[in-house]
């Protein structure tokens, strides 16, 4: 059983806090706050981890800290996901999941533990449900157009909207009957120093948001040449499905899975997925696929001596942004290895290439790495 679970904020404060059990001491949210922020070597806190006997299992979002504690057995991918779930509660409720929305709706959130949670035993974490439950009425907080929203993190909604699942029991004349349906996708790809690409991943989701009342039954169809993994073989009414997989435009997938509420008696047949969608936020469909694509950018680097130091190396990053300037785009991370060796390293861009933004043609990154003289001498042993 969880003893107890508290929300802190980035400075450590206590925002929200309930103690099931009583069996943890009550300064465990300055005990886990000071063990997380100087964990060994400056490295990040693991998920996971015990402390006087007791495990601290927690996760971050927003930059809040959602934290359970425990001194028996449990397992720690359940609480994990456990955490999980309550963010996105919080999110459905609340409109965005942030420091000042649980501030704001704290009333509103105590409500909803008491619900999710008994004991330290969780019931239940379905947001259609609870709705039975709660009484309070949300303040729906909407994030600044300054503040960072990461591509694959809870802040972000994928469609841009942020409203209550309780707007749909309003019977004073302003409910809107509205589903919004995303594609969500990340790209990984790993580039050799010819610029040539060496590996790629797409891992995708198809995010729905329901604020329809009634959860009446929706239909949605994906493309006809979608075939997943090699073993799915061409389906009835579409005789041209080999020949597009071995050369065409079919969409390949490695693996999927769907969401409990997705009927699949008709896709097999005409990629149609039936559902009555639940209240909120889900994923209806979660993909991954490593067939050959086009990335939208391409990355090509360049090593030289400092002829002005026997210490120093010049790395030079050439990064070819290939979105098209009406398109977005968000998220990109350029991630440059560098032996143990190196001391330093001072990373500037060319104003005159452009900068690594939307609707870039080409950024220019002048980085100049201090090492040993060992790690510069191309006759010497690799360090």
């Amino acid at each position: 059983m969880i003893s107890q679970f508290f929300i802190l904020s980035p400075r450590g404060d206590v925002i929200i806090r309930r103690d099931y059990l009583g069996d943890v001491p009550k300064a465990s949210t300055e005990i886990f706050f000071r063990t997380a922020r100087f964990w060994s070597d400056g490295e990040e806190a693991p998920p996971v981890f015990n402390h006087d006997g007791v495990t601290y299992m927690h996760i971050k979002e927003a930059g809040v800290e959602l934290v359970a504690t425990t001194r028996g057995n449990l397992s720690p991918s359940f609480v994990l996901e456990f955490l999980r779930r309550v963010c996105v509660v919080i999110k459905d409720y609340c409109g965005f999941l942030s420091e000042d929305a649980i501030r704001k709706n704290f009333v509103l959130i105590y409500e909803l533990l008491d619900e999710i949670m008994d004991y330290g035993l969780p019931q239940s974490t379905s947001t259609e449900a609870l709705k039975t439950f709660v009484l309070n009425e949300p303040t729906v907080m909407v994030p600044k157009a300054s503040q960072p929203r990461p591509l694959f993190s809870l802040n972000k909604g994928p469609t841009g909207v942020f409203k209550s699942v309780l707007d749909t029991s309003r019977t004073d004349g302003k409910r809107r009957e509205e589903i919004f349906v995303d594609v969500v996708e990340r790209l990984t790809c790993t580039f050799n120093a010819s610029g040539y690409i060496a590996s790629s991943q797409v891992d995708g989701s198809v995010q729905i948001k329901s604020y329809l009342a009634g959860n009446p039954p929706i239909k949605i169809k994906l493309n006809d040449d979608l075939m997943i993994s090699k073993r799915d073989t061409p389906y009835p009414g579409h005789s041209d499905a080999g020949a597009a997989g071995a050369g065409g435009h079919s969409v390949i997938l490695d693996d999927c899975n769907f969401h409990e509420c997705a009927n699949l008696e008709s896709f097999d047949i005409d990629r149609t997925i039936s559902l009555v969608p639940p209240d909120g936020e889900f994923a209806l469909m979660n993909y991954r696929t490593s067939h050959g694509f086009k990335p939208p950018f391409r990355v090509t680097t360049s090593l030289e001596a400092d002829p002005a130091s026997d210490f120093k190396a010049i790395l030079v990053l050439h990064l070819w942004c290939e979105v098209p300037a009406e398109r977005a785009a968000s998220g990109l991370e350029v991630e440059v290895p560098t032996p143990r060796c190196v001391q330093r390293v001072h990373c500037d861009i060319d104003p005159k290439q452009g900068l690594p933004v939307l609707g870039l043609k080409k950024a220019h990154l002048l980085m100049e790495v201090l090492g040993s003289a060992r790690a510069l001498d191309r006759d010497a042993t690799p360090c």
